[in-house]
């Protein structure tokens, strides 16, 4: 009896330094290091594993459509050939009609330099070309980047963000909008005050306005589709919306060929489409007075003399700032790390090299840079 109380007190001492050297040696180990919420650590549970809350990185904001964002950075190379990054591949492009005579004149030429990089303008199916239909076939994934005569605007970058990527514009040019009439009309222009009062029905008459008793008639292609109506509207119109005299037309050769019809009527698009038209006249435009700036160069050319010697755009009254109606040119590009991603920025870079701007001031746009 007294041998087993004797091995039990030796039991339990032993027990008690085994404890005491267990606790010696935990406080020599180091402290458990702390483990920041964003890692990616799971912790342990009965018959299950849980991942720990994370937390997520601040998203990056979306560009304002107010605020030009700037183009990724340059080497600013001098030719198409200096161009880096350029990727392989067939690639569907469009948007804006504006851009036709680029997508004519430049682009052939862009893509000679790199062959690997093939462009096909694809227009719209059941649905009228232009800056805003271009945007939306960029959204819904039948285009790789478009091209655009007016800024993105709110709701192009929320439905861009609904599925997973952002959008960005980059701008590569600037041109004017010009403002056509009927060649017999005798007005002598017009500023940007009697411009509105007619788009939005609030003058209705040539004689308010300067000219001849002759009932004016509005022409516009229409907001759903074209960047320049989106622009003209918000710019000019100050948000108004057009008049319910207005007539709206498909595209701008039928806008033309109606005012060409109508020794009343009015029409408006980029001036490098229609200042050279010899079935219209382009009228001089004035802020708020009326000194008038031309939209061409030196004197009007008659419509007699148009086929032999056109009206040239006056190109440095746009890049000076005295042409009252000036926007830019952009670029869309889908942000979402893929080769259409690519494509898009290698277009804008392109078309941003001393060789491109060349070309684009070529076919009346004004360069900027």
């Amino acid at each position: 009896m007294l041998l087993k109380r004797l091995l039990s007190v030796r039991v339990l001492v032993a027990a008690g330094f085994t404890i005491l050297i267990a606790n010696a040696l935990l406080s020599l180990l180091p402290s458990q290091t702390t483990v920041s919420p964003s890692s990616q650590t799971l912790n342990s549970s009965p018959g299950s594993m849980q991942e720990q809350d994370i937390t997520e990185p601040t998203p990056s904001p979306e560009p304002s459509p107010n605020v030009e964002p700037t183009a990724a950075p340059l080497s600013n190379p001098h030719s198409f050939g200096g161009v880096q990054k350029v990727p392989s591949g067939l690639f569907n492009y469009g948007g804006s009609t504006t851009w036709a005579i680029i997508r004519r004149e430049v682009d052939p030429i862009l893509q000679a330099s790199h062959p690997e990089f093939r462009l096909r303008d694809t227009p719209p199916i059941n649905a009228s070309a232009g800056s805003g239909t271009g945007i939306r076939m960029l959204l819904d994934g039948e285009l790789a980047f478009s091209q655009s005569s007016r800024p993105i605007e709110d709701q192009e970058y929320q439905q861009a963000k609904l599925r997973g990527f952002s959008l960005r514009h980059i701008a590569v040019a600037l041109e004017g909008l010009a403002i056509v009439v009927h060649p017999s009309l005798p007005v002598p222009g017009l500023n940007l005050g009697q411009l509105r009062d007619i788009y939005t029905g609030k003058v209705t008459n040539w004689q308010q306005v300067g000219g001849p008793n002759r009932k004016i008639t509005a022409y516009s292609r229409s907001p759903a589709d074209s960047g320049t109506v989106e622009f003209f509207i918000k710019s000019e119109l100050g948000g108004n919306s057009l008049g319910s005299n207005t007539h709206y037309v498909n595209s701008t050769p039928e806008g033309l060929q109606k005012l060409a019809d109508d020794p009343g009527g009015i029409y408006y698009a980029s001036a490098v489409e229609i200042v050279s038209e010899c079935r219209v006249k382009a009228l001089p435009m004035a802020r708020e007075s009326n000194q008038f700036v031309l939209p061409y160069k030196e004197s009007w050319v008659s419509p007699e003399v148009c086929s032999r010697r056109k009206n040239q755009i006056n190109v440095e009254a746009f890049r000076a700032g005295e042409y009252p109606i000036t926007r830019q040119l952009f670029v869309i590009i889908k942000q979402d790390g893929q080769i259409d991603q690519q494509a898009g920025e290698a277009y804008a870079h392109l078309l941003l090299t001393n060789e491109g701007q060349e070309l684009i001031a070529k076919e009346g746009f004004v360069r900027i840079r």
